[in-house]
């Protein structure tokens, strides 16, 4: 992103780059028109439903966790809207009902607490299933193949003779991975529970399929929802969220002051803990422009926020020239997990949303002040 994006640019703020996030459409759709699958935005990664009449364009629809996301995808996306819930709460379920047309269960039962009310509305039935293969390394938070999982119903615990209504299966187990993990996870999907598949009429493969980043390999992707599709003649859903977004946002943040103690400490107006918690949670190390690796460039410091959490460090990066108070730095690929998981812990403010237009132009999309501090308490 040019520099001279960012001279008038309150900070911190997030910008959406519409021009990154239609080439990442234009690749999904291109997934669905050669093989009749159909892809799902999952909003748990990226709900700003401003762009959602752009990405219905290329997509078909809308994944969810519950109520409020099912809600959002209705209003705002149309189309298919699939809800998974590891637990319906029963105050909610005839609202997440009129919004939705797939309902996955995460037992059996839930499943027979709901089955009657879910056909009757005319919902289609899921079950979620849990393969018991990993093909997760060092994130082991975001593993639901894990021992004692909460999530996806494992082989032993299938009760084969209570499918009355269940039309379709739907696993999730992957996380930023390629698709020759997907195709290994298939293998596994199909010996646990290939008598099931034949029964069924759809299936769900989930997320965490990174189908638009450079190395991605999408024909193999193919491969397998061709083999599915022939072999068991079901249709086919996916619901990436990182996918869609992804590389397609950016955190704008300003140094406010320099430090020391040990190495240089730049103390800048964004947090870790508040605008970018999978810093911490993964953890990870965003890429910042024009930065490199701690000792790679001239001048390293350690990225830090005003807040009072001791561990609320970004990173360790390297500059070409010294960092001074009052310069921007650019966190990259900061369209996902971030607006969805903010807070104002220690009343940080929460930051405003832009787009940055295919013609360059900037448009606030939503600005953020005390109030909504305050209304959240």
């Amino acid at each position: 992103m040019p520099k001279t994006d960012l001279n008038n640019v309150p900070t911190p703020c997030y910008i959406i780059d519409e021009g990154r996030l239609i080439q990442n459409l234009e690749i999904l759709h291109g997934v669905e028109e050669r093989t009749g699958a159909k892809i799902l935005l999952a909003q748990k990664a990226f709900s700003c439903f401003h762009l959602y009449p752009l990405i219905r364009r290329y997509i078909s629809g809308t994944a969810s966790s519950g109520l409020y996301e099912a809600r959002l995808g209705f209003e705002q996306m149309g189309g298919e809207n699939h809800v998974f819930s590891a637990a319906y709460r029963e105050s909610e379920f005839d609202e997440i009902l009129s919004y939705s047309n797939h309902i996955i269960f995460n037992s059996f039962g839930q499943l027979e607490k709901y089955r009657e009310k879910t056909l009757s509305a005319g919902r289609k039935i899921g079950l979620r299933i849990n393969p018991e293969y990993s093909t997760q390394s060092g994130h082991e938070i975001y593993d639901p193949c894990s021992p004692e999982s909460r999530l996806g119903i494992t082989d032993r615990n299938f009760r084969r003779d209570c499918l009355s209504g269940v039309t379709g299966i739907h696993f999730h187990t992957l996380c930023e991975q390629n698709s020759d993990d997907l195709e290994r996870t298939l293998i596994a999907v199909e010996e646990k529970f290939g008598d099931v598949l034949e029964k069924m009429e759809w299936i769900n493969f989930g997320g965490g399929h990174h189908i638009t980043r450079s190395d991605y390999d999408i024909p193999r992707l193919e491969r397998c929802i061709k083999r599915v599709q022939d072999k068991y003649n079901l249709e086919v859903f996916l619901e990436p969220g990182e996918a869609v977004a992804l590389n397609a946002g950016f955190l704008v943040s300003e140094v406010l002051d320099i430090t020391e103690n040990d190495m240089p400490i730049a103390i800048l107006d964004t947090s870790a803990s508040c605008h970018m918690p999978d810093v911490l949670e993964m953890p990870y190390r965003p890429p910042v422009s024009g930065a490199g690796e701690r000792g790679e460039k001239p001048y390293s410091y350690r990225l830090g926020s005003q807040t009072c959490l001791a561990g609320d460090v970004i990173g360790e990066y390297s500059f070409d020239s010294p960092l001074s108070a009052g310069d921007k730095l650019i966190f990259e690929d900061m369209a996902i997990y971030s607006m969805v998981k903010n807070n104002t812990f220690n009343g940080m403010p929460l930051p405003d949303i832009l787009l940055k237009k295919t013609t360059g132009e900037l448009e606030v999309l939503r600005k953020f002040g005390y109030s909504d501090f305050k209304s959240r308490l």
